[in-house]
């Protein structure tokens, strides 16, 4: 039987999976397929964070995961580094490899392939395969990322309260 459920203080959709040392703030988000695999090594969600649907999250053993606050990661993307920085978004089928660590204010591009142990400097868009740092992020960006940010603290909410039950 499919259920919603809201845990402590943040919302996980009843397909998510969620095992080993994983800390999750508060008004996170963690929806449909998505797996969380803290089995090898710490992983620290700060408050606010969306982890859209299919994705993965985990890191090299002995090696933390930090998700810093106000993060989006879209949907089937794969973040398999040390850090995400603050007001950052990470784009759906983007991939983020072993020991990178991406800075506050980043956007990372739908598709882009971040290499290992890549440092990406706060304030910077990275995109292709491999990533490289094409420019700094704009305004209207950083606009979009609180936007995506706001609605979906709403959104799961209102899954949380039962609002969307699926067909069947």
């Amino acid at each position: 039987m499919y259920r919603l459920r809201r845990v402590g203080s943040f919302y996980a959709a009843e397909t998510a999976i969620i095992v080993g040392d994983v800390q999750i703030g508060a008004d996170s988000g963690i929806w449909h397929h998505t797996t969380i695999r803290g089995d090898v090594a710490p992983i620290r969600l700060g408050e606010r964070v969306n982890v859209q649907d299919g994705s993965v999250l985990h890191c090299k053993k002995g090696v933390a995961l930090e998700i810093s606050s106000d993060v989006v990661i879209g949907h089937l993307a794969v973040v398999h580094c040390k850090r995400v920085g603050s007001r950052s978004l990470i784009g759906i089928r983007s991939t983020v490899l072993d020991d990178a660590e991406i800075g506050e204010d980043c956007l990372i591009a739908a598709g882009a392939l971040v290499p290992p142990a890549t440092v990406v400097p706060d304030g910077s868009v990275v995109m292709g395969s491999p990533g490289k740092v094409v420019r700094a992020i704009r305004d209207e960006e950083r606009a979009y990322i609180q936007r995506v940010l706001r609605d979906y603290v709403a959104l799961a909410r209102r899954h949380a309260e039962g609002e969307f039950r699926p067909v069947g």
